[in-house]
């Protein structure tokens, strides 16, 4: 028996982070998200653009802005498959946009240049400006504590699944965040479709509609 989660509902804007670990599975995703019918803003990783910065050794604010750079760069990867791009803090009526950080970033740089700030804080920071919830898309089902699946974070968790500046602002932020495998392709359509799937909450804002329960399903 798995604990799932239950999408809050089928049809609202919602950030996603689209993670680089999830490179290879990008021809397979863009189809769903783009077949979804919302307002997706996606927020892309730095993928293999940011390790090659990990490599360099320079300074933090050059690391932070390059590896946000990066982020452009794996942002036109996923553009590449058929989804439009966007520099501006704006989600596009009932279609996907990817968003390339690195103008709107330089503009309002509001997070530490340190890497204990990843694309994952930057997905939290977007989520808060537009007030829409926030959708990670990793390779793993959620975060997890001793090897067993956390069905809902409410207190700040050491894990390697997110940057340490990551749960702390969500939570201070009050934004609901959902954590879910994007490498089974099956869950992500069948989240943003409004049904229930295996993956970990963080937050405590978490209820209210029979849609915003957290349900069982076998097998998953």
């Amino acid at each position: 028996m798995v604990k799932t989660h239950t999408n809050p509902a089928s049809g609202p804007p919602i950030v996603v982070k689209l993670g680089g670990s999830l490179f290879n599975r990008i021809p397979d995703l863009v189809p769903v998200l783009r077949a979804s019918g919302r307002s997706l803003f996606i927020v892309p990783g730095g993928g293999m653009f940011a390790e090659g910065v990990r490599k360099l050794q320079v300074d933090d604010d050059s690391a932070h802005w390059m590896a946000i750079a990066a982020m452009d760069q794996y942002g036109w990867i996923i553009a590449s498959q058929g989804i439009m791009t966007s520099d501006l803090l704006q989600v596009a009526p009932d279609q996907p946009v990817v968003f390339l950080p690195y103008c709107s970033m330089r503009q309002h740089d509001p997070l530490p240049h340190s890497w204990d700030v990843t694309s994952d804080s930057i997905a939290a920071w977007v989520a808060d400006i537009l007030g829409l919830d926030l959708l990670l898309l990793k390779s793993v089902d959620g975060i997890l504590e001793n090897g067993n699946l956390k069905n809902q974070v409410k207190i700040p968790v050491k894990t390697e699944m997110v940057d340490p500046f990551f749960i702390p602002f969500v939570l201070k932020k009050k934004i609901k965040t959902t954590i879910i495998n994007g490498s089974l392709v099956d869950r992500v359509e069948k989240y943003l479709r409004g049904g229930a799937v295996p993956g970990t909450r963080i937050g405590t804002t978490f209820k209210g509609s029979k849609r915003d329960t957290i349900g069982i399903l076998g097998g998953a």
